[in-house]
């Protein structure tokens, strides 16, 4: 659109967009003319060297795989990579093809197809695409399936301070490599800011503004539910939040008191049998939000052994 105008696409744009499609649809759908046949998991894509070698990590397999037939044949081997799914390397494959892809990238597909563009390489536009998609739908329903990612990140901590991801040890979730710690924020931003908004938290009575019944109601119901949400919080998600100033309570003592209730039911559950008992300490000059929550092991009782 050129002064409020539409444009028509010019002759070499209709001319590049009939080869992309060409490539898209014999190409990767039908498989016409391939030359290197991709074995994944128990599934053969007939596939384009041309095409695939825009990916550095499948130029590697080719360049270091002998040829031995005609087609190529290209094994991968994801067994160390469960975060990339099959949906989600079937969609990372079609991206080499075309855009086209990307009409079938949803919140259910999304951090497989993120992964599998992360391993692939030289696919920043469909991983940000994949990654916002992964971001818009943290919510209370997915929170629990969010939580048990975090909670591969972090490693564990006598609660003293709150670790960041890991870089030097592949763990299943390296292959996201920058955009892990990325959804890590944002699982973190929508436990702190956006759930609190979600559920009217914060809503608190003054002795010049008191709440109506119907607001005090509403206010100790969305309590309740932050109670349950952060009672299956990750320690380190855990002490890291409810310690945050973004996270904002009425005073320090509403903090404190959340994070004790908070705990108090942690004990029934998450916390429960993993050998370490958590607490929270006011903390005045100690910190910006005036809490302390910490972790520490419990000792083993030692058993006397006396010769008879």
């Amino acid at each position: 659109m050129v002064g409020g105008y539409l444009v028509a696409p010019s002759l070499y744009q209709i001319h590049n967009e009939e080869i992309i499609t060409h490539l898209f649809q014999s190409g990767w759908q039908t498989g016409n003319y391939a030359d290197t046949i991709l074995h994944v998991r128990g599934t053969a894509y007939r596939l384009h060297a041309l095409i695939l070698s825009r990916s550095p990590y499948l130029a590697h397999l080719m360049s270091t795989t002998p040829q031995t037939s005609h087609p190529h044949q290209i094994h991968v081997n994801l067994d160390h990579e469960p975060e990339v799914t099959d949906e989600g390397f079937y969609h990372a494959l079609a991206y080499l093809y075309s855009a086209h892809a990307l009409a079938n990238i949803r919140p259910e597909n999304a951090r497989g197809v993120l992964a599998a563009a992360c391993l692939l390489g030289r696919m920043d536009d469909l991983c940000n695409y994949a990654y916002e998609i992964c971001r818009q739908s943290i919510s209370l329903d997915t929170l629990p399936v969010w939580l048990e990612f975090i909670e591969t990140l972090s490693p564990s901590s006598d609660g003293s301070s709150t670790p960041v991801v890991e870089q030097h040890h592949h763990t299943r979730t390296a292959v996201f490599g920058p955009y892990a710690q990325r959804l890590r924020d944002d699982v973190f931003s929508f436990l702190v800011v956006t759930l609190p908004n979600l559920v009217n938290f914060g809503g608190q009575a003054t002795p010049t503004t008191p709440l109506s019944e119907g607001a005090s109601q509403q206010a100790d119901a969305g309590r309740e539910t932050l109670l349950q949400v952060f009672a299956r919080v990750p320690f380190d998600l855990f002490k890291a939040a409810v310690e945050s100033p973004t996270f904002q309570f009425a005073s320090t003592h509403a903090r404190f008191k959340f994070a004790k209730d908070a705990i108090e039911i942690r004990k029934q559950g998450i916390a429960r049998g993993q050998g370490a008992e958590e607490t929270v300490v006011l903390a005045f000059g100690g910190g910006p939000s005036g809490v302390l929550v910490t972790r520490k092991l419990r000792r083993r009782q030692l058993w006397k052994v006396t010769n008879p």
